[in-house]
């Protein structure tokens, strides 16, 4: 055998593996997909903290802006809520619609403090002002009892939700501990 003969037989054994570890990945399965990880929505407190302010500033809005004259009008409110609250939003509005109330002046909330922050569930304690808030009846009578607060403290529980910000209004009840407006 001449060299010639050699380095060709070689070239071509080399060029036929070449091809063949070219053509195997083809036949291998493909990567598995990996699956998406749940991982907390916010890497600090603090970020998750402002998300829930943010979230409720943004409700007090929707309810400010909503009318009980125009029950499409709070469809922008119940976006921000879920399970009870989203019930005791729909159950009210349907009572002040019932009869004929009307509501005039805005609420707002000028104390947001942090309770808790735990995995997809945000709790804080706010004060909230409705002494700018007039309901009454169609006769012009009021439809607030006489010993009505203008300020009332709430604990709001936020979780993961589909409203604009991220995050959904829960529920809202009476603070534990000493917290008051």
């Amino acid at each position: 055998m001449t060299m010639t003969t050699t380095l060709v037989r070689t070239g071509s054994a080399l060029a036929a593996a070449g091809l063949l570890i070219g053509v195997l990945p083809a036949c291998t399965p493909d990567e598995p997909t990996p699956k998406p990880t749940k991982t907390a929505a916010f890497v600090t407190d603090d970020e998750a903290f402002a998300a829930a302010e943010e979230t409720y500033r943004a409700y007090v809005d929707a309810v400010n802006a909503s009318d009980l004259d125009r029950p499409e009008s709070f469809k922008p409110v119940y976006d921000f809520l879920t399970g009870k609250a989203l019930a005791v939003e729909r159950e009210s509005v349907s009572k002040y619609q019932a009869a004929n109330i009307i509501r005039e002046g805005d609420t707002r909330f000028d104390r947001f403090t942090p309770v808790a922050a735990s995995g997809e569930t945000i709790t804080a304690n706010l004060c909230i002002d409705v002494s700018a808030v007039q309901l009454t009846y169609p006769d012009g009578s009021s439809a607030l009892p006489p010993d009505r607060l203008t300020r009332d403290s709430r604990e709001v529980t936020f979780v993961s939700g589909g409203s604009p910000t991220g995050l959904s209004i829960s529920e809202y009840d009476n603070p534990e501990g000493d917290f008051s407006c």
